[in-house]
């Protein structure tokens, strides 16, 4: 068996692939325009149908589309067939995804389609494929070849197709201008929705949790607040206004420095160059500036900048966030 460069086809392969993109960005014209329009005034939803790969691709756009604000829905086109056409309405958009453009179960579903009343739409290879001619509006998917040296397998073609169905997707989301916000609101579990909705004041250690003295408190009494509360901090606050911290680094610098703590006040040894966040913050926004200034703790203040609170690296960690 002659053995394969490994690498060498991996780069072949893409190589291959990156210049059919090349080429249907540089064929892309106002049709690409206009399927935006009508989308974008359509009331109803966007359907995706295919068959084969174009029925996997299909489905991985109909997922992207209803993340980034466009409401859709994947038929496989045989289930179509047997009753789930039942789904579409005339309100909706119609997008098929066909390489060959002649899928016979998408052809024999189209008459039904055209009945319903919506509007349909198609990627295909071949422009004057029998399923191009029977859409309102139809984009050329086509490549110079298949990666697959047998030119066999869906390689460049569906990389194609999936390419442009995100480039649909992305060019709806700007012009609905879509926000971090309304992404967060489809995408309410797991880490990325996490990043998105879950904020300081969701995670902190507040209330009677919360450690903190006046700057008058002897350092043996805000030893024992650093205790009962466990968190490693306590906050200085005079008349609601953070003055301090005091933390185990500022016990161990303390100690070095033979102070009696029965007779120091904590105003003395406190660290007076204190990180804060807002309680309505992204606690995402809290990892970040953790990491920019190196430490491991944040003091939380509400909007009229009353401390209320303390954030940890570990409440951060608990949350699932790091």
């Amino acid at each position: 068996m002659k053995k394969t460069n490994h690498i060498n086809s991996a780069k072949r392969t893409l190589d291959i692939e990156s210049k059919a993109l090349t080429k249907l960005a540089a064929n892309l014209d106002q049709k690409f325009s206009n399927l935006c329009e009508v989308i974008l005034r359509s009331k109803g939803k966007i359907i995706t149908l295919g068959v084969g790969k174009s029925g996997h691709i299909a489905q991985k756009i109909s997922s992207t589309l209803s993340s980034t604000g466009s409401p859709s829905y994947f038929i496989h086109a045989t289930e179509a067939l047997h009753g789930d056409i039942g789904v579409i309405s005339k309100n909706d958009s119609v997008l098929i995804f066909s390489h060959s453009g002649e899928s016979k179960e998408i052809i024999d579903l189209i008459p039904s389609l055209k009945n319903i009343g919506c509007k349909i739409f198609s990627f295909t290879g071949p422009t004057e494929s029998t399923i191009a001619k029977s859409t309102d509006i139809n984009i050329s998917t086509e490549v110079d070849k298949e990666a697959c040296p047998l030119d066999l397998a869906p390689t460049s073609s569906t990389t194609a197709a999936l390419a442009l169905g995100d480039a649909l997707a992305i060019a709806l989301l700007e012009s609905r201008k879509f926000s971090p916000q309304d992404f967060a609101k489809s995408h309410p579990g797991g880490k990325l929705g996490k990043k998105l909705t879950l904020k300081v004041e969701d995670i902190m250690s507040k209330g009677k949790d919360f450690p903190f003295i006046s700057p008058n408190t002897l350092l043996s009494k805000a030893l024992v607040e650093i205790s009962n509360k466990g968190l490693g901090i306590v906050a200085v606050v005079d008349k609601k206004k953070l003055t301090g911290v005091f933390t185990d680094g500022d016990l161990r610098r303390t100690i070095g420095s033979k102070k009696d703590i029965h007779k120091t006040k904590i105003s003395l040894v406190m660290s007076k160059n204190v990180k804060t966040i807002q309680q309505s913050s992204l606690a995402s926004k809290a990892i970040e500036t953790m990491e920019k200034n190196n430490i491991y703790v944040l003091i939380v203040l509400d909007s009229k900048k009353i401390p209320v609170g303390v954030l940890r690296m570990h409440d951060l960690m608990q949350s699932g966030l790091v």
